[in-house]
């Protein structure tokens, strides 16, 4: 019969074998044996990130951790795991070649030693390489199988008759698809065995045994239909259009490259259907020749006249398609731009409000710090040592306001632009705000405050231990900053009764706030400027609480009435275990 389109059928075949390319039957223990040595290793916080991102698909982030990792240690195990999870990350961005280096770099001993064979052949393959790839294949051909793994000979076995079939060493192809088939009828494995026929047919087409390539495309069609992969499904019919177009038997092709069609997303639909139109206008053109060769003789002026309507209609509708595709490609090309402007506005925006807390701020701070110093001299002259121990004081506190704001900034600006790397897990609350409160005893000295710490010391809530500690630092410098000397501040637990979360309290009985300025700090604004009595803040601290409370899934209030004193309230979802 007469053989056309074959260098679809073979691309198509070779896609088909790529999207159909075998996973690991047991991710889970190929991802319990990565856990199991970032926790051995869990001292080295790089590699431990970088197993953490790679199970979780993150594939730049994967990059720069494992990068980090190999930059700062020698250890060969975890440089062997590092080199794997950007090869894999390589792979999965489609850069080959990067993927090749890494993976090249990973050693014998190295657990994924065979399937690190196995996707180097596979790379080679794909780069056109056969020979080179062929020695890879060959290096794990005669192994048993090692399934937890992502290692199946069937797979080699398939590779290495890809690999002959493209040296058109179609005997040694034969052998080893064949084998691979065996294999994988043994596994029941359909997706699989789908590929592999159709390969088989095209290794039988390019032999031009067609009644055996026939056979074998015929059971991948039938075989596509018990599958969920359109790919596979859309694969088998177009071998079959192809066959049918090969047998001159149109009507068939016709319904074989419909259901291609229609096999394909919505997406896809919409760049390929003026192509099923045009086949479908050459199908009319056919059989309309037909009926006018038979009316030639007697019907010429009406061929001539429908001939000049067909090419008519044919320019309208290019015509229309082509004002309809530009005009989809000029919304598309919009909403992009669209896109892009609100993300920038929103970068620039925060850029701003950063430039206008740290001109302000610290220049208020510095010259603060700048004015004391010039009163420190003067009375150093002089020798008043009781200012000079006032002065000091005052240098230490304005240089410790200085330094939370420059700590705020820092965590606010990783907030905004999602730098944060937040780890929420149980933690016990009760030594969490020991730490943070060791740091400001002595200020609560300074002013006779009395504290008291009765929070639980077996409670555990969930959270980020880091961005905790900033929320608790910032409310009880609040607290500190707006008591009256010899004052009271408390931190207790109060149970909110509704089964999922508790709520630390953090309350002093210092100058309050009016009921507009408690509505104005819980609203969702930047920055809030304030002022009671001698203190002076940004805001910056309690805004930045409310969104690392927000990241921690908790929930933030305040109750407070004027010279009453002020309670600050965060609530956090309760640990599944306590004790």
């Amino acid at each position: 019969m007469a053989r056309i389109n074959f260098t679809i059928v073979m691309l198509l075949c070779f896609q088909c074998f790529l999207s159909a390319k075998e996973k690991p039957t047991d991710p889970t223990m190929l991802n319990r044996t990565i856990k199991n040595k970032a926790l051995k290793y869990k001292s080295e916080p790089d590699f431990y990130k970088a197993h953490t991102f790679f199970l979780a698909k993150n594939w730049d982030s994967t990059l720069v951790y494992s990068m980090r990792q190999l930059s700062n240690d020698n250890n060969s195990e975890i440089a062997d795991y590092c080199h794997y999870f950007r090869a894999i990350s390589f792979l999965e961005k489609k850069l080959l070649e990067e993927a090749k280096k890494e993976f090249l770099l990973t050693s014998g001993k190295f657990i994924f030693a065979n399937k690190v064979k196995l996707s180097l052949g596979e790379i080679l393959l794909e780069q056109k390489h056969y020979w080179e790839a062929i020695s890879k294949f060959n290096e794990i051909e005669k192994l048993p199988e090692n399934k937890g793994y992502g290692f199946k000979r069937s797979s080699v076995l398939h590779n290495l008759g890809l690999c002959y079939l493209h040296l058109q060493k179609y005997s040694i192809a034969e052998k080893f698809l064949f084998g691979s088939l065996k294999l994988q009828e043994r596994d029941k494995d359909t997706l699989l065995i789908t590929g592999s026929c159709m390969d088989i047919g095209t290794l039988y087409y390019e032999q031009y045994k067609d009644q055996q390539a026939i056979e074998y495309f015929k059971k991948a069609y039938d075989l596509s239909k018990k599958t969920k992969d359109f790919e596979i499904k859309r694969n088998a019919a177009i071998n079959m259009a192809v066959v049918e177009e090969n047998r001159n038997d149109f009507q068939k092709a016709l319904g074989y490259r419909k259901e291609y069609e229609n096999w394909k997303d919505s997406l896809n639909n919409q760049n390929k259907v003026w192509e099923l139109a045009e086949y479908e206008k050459r199908f009319a053109i056919r059989q309309k020749q037909k009926e006018l060769n038979v009316l030639t003789a007697e019907n010429k002026l009406k061929k001539t006249e429908q001939t000049v309507l067909f090419i008519i209609l044919v320019a309208v509708l290019l015509f229309l398609a082509g004002g309809i595709y530009v005009y989809r490609q000029k919304v598309k090309t919009n909403t992009i731009i669209s896109i892009q402007k609100a993300e920038l506005d929103e970068l620039n925006s925060s850029k701003d409000r950063l430039f206008s807390i740290v001109s302000h701020d610290l220049r208020s701070s510095v010259n603060a710090l700048k004015q004391s110093n010039k009163m420190l001299l003067q009375n150093l002259e002089t020798k008043n040592f009781h200012e000079l121990d006032k002065l000091l004081q005052n240098n230490s506190t304005i240089a410790n306001g200085a330094y939370n704001l420059l700590d705020n900034l820092l965590n606010w600006a990783l907030l905004q632009t999602r730098q944060s790397y937040f780890n929420i897990e149980p933690v016990r609350i009760y030594y969490v705000a020991e730490q943070v409160i060791y740091n400001y005893k002595p200020l609560m000295l300074d002013k006779h405050i009395n504290f008291e710490n009765s929070l639980p010391k077996n409670i555990l809530l969930m959270a980020d231990t880091d961005s905790l500690k900033i929320i608790l630092r910032n409310l009880l410098d609040n607290a500190i900053k707006f008591s009256y000397p010899e004052g009271i501040i408390r931190i207790y637990l109060d149970d909110d009764n509704d089964g999922f979360s508790n709520s630390i309290v953090i309350e002093d009985n210092g100058r309050g706030m009016s009921e507009d300025l408690k509505q104005s700090l819980l609203k969702e604004t930047v920055q809030l400027s304030k002022k009671q009595g001698e203190e002076i803040g940004t805001g910056l601290g309690l805004q930045l609480c409310k969104s690392l409370i927000k990241k921690n899934k908790g929930k933030f209030s305040i109750k407070s009435r004027e010279n009453k004193g002020t309670k600050m309230i965060v609530s956090l979802p309760k640990s599944a275990v306590n004790g």
